[in-house]
């Protein structure tokens, strides 16, 4: 039998996906299980966006476009993104791609070379296609800590000393999954301080959730003196309006736009048309279903944060923004005699029927944070309440138990 490549083989994944499996075989088996596992709207595309992308199908638009997408799509998107961020962004600079994953690999590809030691920096915990992407290009993944002391951003001193001659890229997620935090003006102000005496270092501001910030403002890096050429900022239409199965993502630099065109054309050619003019309609039309999901998320974080906090042995700060919530789940460990925080998951899903993400799947344990989870509460209301009050019984039966 031919082999597969190392390559192939040492590939990361997403998780979150792997742990989805696990419940499907449980749910398929008869057991009775509340989900907190995937990031993604549990609202439908607004009807307004369907009916664009009916009348694209019914209008014959089936076909290639250009491989970096169609101009009206362009022009809304660049529109957009502008709009969002407070600065002037051209529609030449906007790449459409299968949704704005196919980015984190195309920016790496892109200012990296493979095997010579180009250094890439990423939040740890952070999403796991970051350390998996770099890995594979051939790229040496460098982790930054993130630190709960400040509600889950980083101290612009580990920065500071992870940038080295070899550092060609610094990733950015804000808001983040998979803890909710945001990195504030302040914060990138100091980033973008340190930035500026390492111009060899480009950024990548994964910025899909920017729409779902609930403290203050959302703050864009690009924004910041001299910070807009270097940044790729990345943005697309699955979080805001419940497009995650359409692929649509978009990114923006002056540099790199062209570059991101030939990996398209490389790789998927082109997004979707169909779902290119579902997006159009997105940008453009009433934004009143993107409103009425960010309140939606803000009164469930709000609730499951109160929720978590009356758990024994749990305590959550408030994230900020996306819809995840990151609790400290270490007394809680102590007191049921779970090893760690993926012990901790695998009973929680066996024993009371919960599915919670566990913090190494977000990349290895941060030395001194503790042991953590990761809620999505993109889920009703009744869910939450259902899953934490599982949660809590789960703990305390265990408890008496270890006692």
């Amino acid at each position: 039998m031919p082999r597969i490549s190392r390559r192939t083989a040492e590939l990361g994944t997403e998780n979150a996906f792997v742990v989805l499996a696990e419940v499907n075989e449980l749910a398929r088996q008869g057991k009775d299980i509340v989900s907190f596992c995937i990031g993604q709207p549990d609202f439908p595309t607004p009807a307004n966006v369907q009916e664009a992308a009916i009348r694209a199908i019914r209008e014959g638009k089936h076909g290639y476009t250009p491989s970096a997408g169609i101009n009206e799509l362009r022009e809304a998107a660049a529109r957009y993104m502008g709009t969002v961020r407070g600065i002037e962004i051209r529609p030449e600079d906007v790449v459409v791609g299968a949704g704005a994953k196919p980015f984190i690999a195309y920016a790496i590809l892109s200012v990296t070379d493979y095997g010579v030691g180009d250094e890439v920096i990423y939040p740890n915990p952070g999403f796991p296609i970051y350390e998996s992407q770099i890995q594979v290009c051939g790229a040496v993944p460098v982790p930054l800590p993130l630190r709960e002391a400040r509600d889950f951003a980083f101290d612009p001193e580990d920065l500071q000393a992870r940038i080295t001659p070899r550092t060609r890229l610094l990733i950015l997620n804000s808001p983040h999954n998979p803890t909710g935090g945001i990195l504030g003006k302040r914060d990138l102000e100091g980033i973008a301080a340190i930035l500026r005496r390492h111009p060899q270092v480009w950024i990548y501001a994964d910025e899909i959730y920017s729409r779902l910030v609930y403290e203050g403002a959302f703050v864009s890096i690009a924004s910041l003196p001299g910070m807009l050429e270097r940044t790729i900022i990345s943005d697309g239409a699955s979080k805001t309006w419940a497009m995650t199965g359409w692929r649509i993502g978009f990114a923006s630099n002056p540099v790199l736009a062209p570059q991101f065109v030939r990996w398209v054309t490389n790789t998927d050619s082109c997004a979707s048309q169909i779902s290119q003019w579902a997006a159009v309609e997105a940008i453009q039309g009433p934004q009143d279903d993107a409103e009425a999901m960010r309140r939606s998320f803000l009164a469930r974080r709000d609730l499951i944060v109160a929720l978590l906090n009356g758990v024994p042995g749990v305590s959550c700060r408030t994230p900020g923004g996306a819809f995840y919530a990151w609790p400290n789940v270490t007394e809680a460990c102590r007191m049921i005699g779970a090893a760690d925080s993926e012990d901790f998951r695998k009973r929680l899903l066996n024993e009371a029927g919960v599915a919670v993400l566990a913090d190494i799947h977000f990349g290895a344990r941060v030395a001194g944070e503790g042991q953590h989870v990761r809620f999505s509460y993109a889920a009703s209301r009744e869910a939450i309440e259902a899953g934490i009050a599982r949660m809590a019984d789960f703990i305390r039966r265990n408890t008496v138990r270890a006692a």
